[in-house]
């Protein structure tokens, strides 16, 4: 068979010992074909054929980002984002002239605004915000998506300005002039911020209800939101990436990328889960749940998992801790919102491991990933033991006693390295503050989960942080050194490369068929500017996709 793509003249890490020191791979019919030497593939090549000459790069299995929330990250493209901004009179030097600039926006809206914008021990009010635009709606969203701050134009316009009632896990914020303060914690209290964005909301829908949108959009929105969603998957083509495990799910957007991939825009695979709320009732996954997942089967798009949250962030104190915040933040004996009750939650965890699902739980305080694991192990133990591959994301900190029990009951450890304060991205001594010494230890265990046996898997949740996969790598392999109280987590390079790959296929069971150069599987490569085993650890950055091969087709050229 000739092919229609060769790669040639690169440094090959295959994930398949059979084939340790390859240099070239031949690709046809979305499948690879053959690995070997240069000698082995360069007479293959017909008159037809592409020829990828690597230029001595690395060559590996295409980027898996397993944690993304791709509508959402999409639509931030193209926001006005705060990231590294800090003080009132930098903010109105960046909103006023992106307001002025966009003057047909019902709402400037922007992302990436840091809990620490105002400086310590400052949260952004809506007067705050009012002193920087107070004649147009106004609202920011913080890096982590779980609190809104929104001018009074905007709570006015979404009807919050006099509060109301949220779910449970959620709060809008009151003044002390029995006003909204303007800070909004969590899906429950900003959905109707959302509603004023660009795309109306229905970005974030498959996160804050997991339902559809309701009146469906017409024509012209759909199509701005086809074309949203492809240009962020050009975006994640760009950075070597071919497969997304998407963390917020609705029918919606399988449909969307569903048309896009027949009209041949859809750039990477997507897993798109069935999202259960704390709000909802158990049945909602027995009636919906099986159906959505029977519906979307493709190698393309598909339906496998079933996603949860069970609390919120540190930064907010909705994070579920085993002891109250330290500080402000543990104020009443604050330890965090629940968004389920357990009984409920762990019915739901029943329930969904019965009828086949693997379950993805959004956990990140102590007590929250303790609950998680708890109801893991009571699925078990109704419904029996079998290869579930459930998994945990984020696992922020976890209590030391609860590490081991990842690799006991085969949990997989969801991890976003440049999520930690010792990833280069956010503020280093953030985090920190809003935890006690003692919860240190088990805050960001990267290694020493591994060390247990458990499987680690690496990520961006794009948008909390850029789906850039080089700066993500360097987070887990160069991280900060933060004290004696920071144990330390750093990564290897090929531990980190195979959680970004070869272990991503095999969270989703698709070991057998990607995440590695051989013979027989999909057609998924990447290749890189530079050798990667070349580079300091604090310079890999600088290495970035020069080819990126999806399906057995070139997505992405430098």
């Amino acid at each position: 068979m000739t092919p229609d793509i060769v790669v040639v003249n690169g440094a090959l890490i295959p994930f398949d010992p059979a084939h340790d020191g390859a240099t070239a791979l031949a690709i046809a019919d979305g499948k690879i074909i053959a690995v070997g030497s240069d000698a082995d593939i360069r007479p293959l090549a017909g008159e037809a054929t592409t020829v990828v000459d690597a230029a001595g790069g690395t060559v590996l299995p295409g980027f898996i980002d397993s944690h993304v929330h791709l509508f959402g990250g999409s639509s931030e493209l193209t926001a006005l984002s705060l990231y590294g901004v800090t003080g009132i009179e930098a903010m109105k030097d960046a909103i006023r002239p992106f307001a002025a600039e966009n003057p047909d926006d019902d709402m400037i809206f922007c992302v990436m605004a840091d809990y620490m914008i105002l400086g310590t021990g400052k949260t952004p009010t809506r007067h705050d915000l009012d002193s920087i635009l107070s004649d147009r709606k106004l609202a920011m969203f913080a890096p982590d998506h779980h609190t809104v701050w929104a001018n009074t134009m905007a709570l006015e316009a979404a009807g919050l300005l006099q509060g109301g009632t949220v779910d449970a896990g959620s709060e809008i914020v009151m003044g002390d002039d029995g006003l909204a303060s303007g800070e909004l914690l969590e899906p429950g209290a900003y959905s109707p911020i959302l509603k004023m964005t660009r795309n109306g909301g229905r970005e974030m829908l498959g996160l804050t209800t997991g339902k559809d949108p309701d009146p469906a959009p017409d024509a012209a929105a759909r199509q701005m939101d086809k074309d949203t969603i492809a240009a962020g998957l050009a975006h994640c083509a760009a950075q070597g990436i071919t497969s997304l495990h998407l963390m917020d799910g609705n029918r919606y957007q399988l449909e969307l990328l569903t048309e896009l991939e027949a009209e041949g825009r859809l750039l990477c695979r997507c897993e798109v889960p069935f999202h259960l709320k704390g709000t909802d009732p158990v049945s909602r996954l027995t009636e919906e749940a099986p159906k959505m997942r029977s519906e979307y089967t493709g190698d393309m798009v598909r339906c496998a998992h079933v996603k949860m949250f069970i609390d919120g962030v540190i930064e907010s104190g909705t994070a579920l801790m085993l002891d109250p915040y330290p500080g402000t933040l543990g104020e009443g004996g604050n330890t965090g919102d629940e968004v389920f009750t357990q009984e409920h939650f762990v019915a739901a965890c029943i329930e969904a491991d019965r009828l086949g699902f693997q379950i993805a739980v959004h956990a990140i305080g102590d007590a929250g990933v303790r609950r998680t694991i708890d109801a893991y192990e009571a699925a078990r133990d109704a419904n029996g033991a079998r290869d579930s591959r459930h998994r945990i994301e984020h696992l922020e900190v976890m209590h030391p006693d609860d590490i081991p029990r990842l690799a006991e009951l085969g949990i997989v450890a969801s991890i976003q390295p440049g999520h930690a304060p010792i990833g280069h991205i956010f503020p280093s001594d953030g985090v920190g503050k809003c935890l006690h010494d003692h919860q240190i230890a088990g805050a960001y265990a990267w290694q020493d989960i591994r060390d247990t046996g458990a499987r680690v898997i690496f990520s961006t949740d794009w948008p909390v942080i850029p789906v850039d996969v080089m700066p993500n790598i360097r987070a887990a392999i160069a991280p900060l050194d933060l004290g004696p109280l920071w144990r330390d987590q750093t990564q290897s390079l090929m531990d980190t490369l195979a959680s970004y790959t070869r272990d991503n296929a095999w969270a989703e069971f698709r070991e057998d068929r990607k995440g590695t150069l051989a013979p027989g599987m999909m057609a998924d490569v990447v290749v890189m500017s530079h050798d990667l085993t070349q580079l300091p650890p604090d310079d890999i950055v600088a290495a970035q996709a020069v080819t990126t091969i999806c399906n057995g087709r070139v997505t992405f050229s430098a």
